[in-house]
């Protein structure tokens, strides 16, 4: 089985040529999350159980059949003396059925309950699915933003070398101090540096995602990237209480923890029949063979000796020594921790929620402002350029105005992907599927 695993996971893979897309990720890691796969292999138990519950209504029948060998000496009383020994034997055949005919409605409660532990088993899969997906979606987009962090490292490295390449002229011409063209040279090995360090981030966020997804690290494997200028800036106004009344009627969470206090209400009702008689009936059918019997044969003793039977069996609890009262007073303190555990899914549910929409108009702010400080950085670069190209700044003054640059950049392209995994995390909770 495990091989067979291996096997087709690595078909997968190979057959995955293009690059991958957010789905595709996500696809593919539920498809190999042990999680996933153990909590699918726990819902298949349950439809087992659920079934056994549903069959145990049915009577049951079993067959018996017995050989017995004997070996005596007959005693003659009139000699008063033992004779030779000799043997008998005996045939035994049965068919016996019984069914439960009242017990206070237990076996209907646990035909409920095996159905409710099905359903709890569904929504505790789908709850470690949805866990998944976000766990592949901020990877995702830490991947994205590593790759774009790379290429604008490697920009401003082909930026600094035309600098210096026209400092070095401007230095030939004596137009600049060899202190200019050493300032130069020490911020493009900043840059590099940075370059380096941003191709690092970038390897450990593949890296992340890849063991995220149970793919070997040496697989070819690249990511899409999809336009995400149409998700930037939307101006939200999420309103959390609205949208918490939506996610109670999606979430698997709040679903699973239903099913929860009405499995712990079902075992209560199981505790308390306990208490009350159980009435079953059976019937069974007998016949047999015994050689000591003279007359008859084999077929003919089984044949008359068929002896039917029918039967009603009630048992009344009388004293437990408190067992049952025992496991009524548990079911009742497992119903009330139930509704704790429920309320505190919700109420985690509603933090998250808020915490959501907070973050989204925070991002929104965080972007909307750092994107006017690019633009304007920008504008005071564009003429710090032209300023430095005519030598009417120095160097410092220079590289001073592109760093603030870079840093503007910087602090842009990580409130870009601040946002839009603010965007996805909100619509997660609206219940609309994540995508890019």
């Amino acid at each position: 089985m495990v091989s067979i695993l291996c096997i087709s996971s690595l078909v997968g893979v190979q057959a995955q040529t293009k690059p991958w897309s957010l789905n595709d990720c996500i696809d593919y890691a539920i498809q190999q999350n042990i999680q996933v796969r153990q909590s699918a292999l726990s819902i298949d138990q349950n439809q087992l159980y659920s079934e056994q519950a549903k069959a145990a209504k049915l009577p049951n029948l079993s067959a018996s059949a017995s050989q017995n060998f004997f070996w005596s000496k007959d005693y003659d009383s009139e000699t008063a003396s033992f004779g030779s020994l000799g043997n008998d034997n005996s045939s035994d055949y049965g068919l016996n059925s019984s069914v439960i005919l009242y017990n206070g409605n237990k076996l209907n409660n646990e035909i409920k309950l095996a159905e409710l532990d099905l359903k709890s088993s569904t929504y505790n899969t789908e709850t470690i699915k949805e866990s998944v997906q976000i766990s592949v979606l901020n990877y995702f987009l830490q991947v994205l933003y590593a790759q774009e962090n790379v290429s604008n490292a490697q920009s401003q490295i082909e930026s600094t070398e035309k600098e210096l390449e026209l400092a070095e002229e401007r230095l030939n011409l004596g137009l600049i101090a060899q202190s200019d063209l050493l300032q130069i040279k020490s911020e493009l090995a900043s840059e590099k540096l940075a370059l380096a360090n941003a191709k690092t981030t970038l390897g450990i966020a593949r890296l992340n995602l890849m063991q995220l997804m149970e793919l070997p690290s040496d697989t070819d494997f690249e990511i899409e990237s999809p336009e995400l200028s149409q998700m930037l800036n939307q101006n939200l106004q999420p309103v959390s209480s609205s949208i918490f009344e939506q996610s109670l009627q999606i979430r698997p969470q709040i679903k699973m923890v239903e099913s929860d206090m009405q499995l712990a209400r079902l075992n209560e009702q199981i505790a308390k029949a306990s208490y009350l008689p159980t009435l079953s009936l059976s019937a069974g059918l007998s016949t047999g063979y015994s050689s000591s019997l003279s007359g008859f044969n084999y077929t003919e003793q089984l044949k008359d000796q068929v002896t039917p039977s029918v039967g009603l069996s009630l048992s009344v609890p009388i004293f437990q020594r408190k067992q049952a009262k025992t496991s009524v007073g548990l079911a009742k303190i497992a119903v009330s921790n139930a509704e704790l555990t429920a309320l505190d899914t919700q109420n985690s549910l509603r933090k998250e929620i808020e915490q959501a929409a907070l973050d989204v108009q925070s991002a929104q702010i965080e972007f909307e402002a750092n994107e006017e400080n690019f633009q304007s950085v920008t504008e005071s670069m564009n003429v710090a350029n032209e300023k430095f190209n005519q030598g009417l700044i120095n160097s410092v003054d220079f590289l001073y105005q592109k760093n603030l640059l870079i840093t503007a950049e910087s602090q842009l392209l990580q409130s870009k992907y601040q946002l839009i995994f603010s965007y996805k995390i909100l619509d997660f909770y609206k219940g609309i599927p994540l995508s890019l």
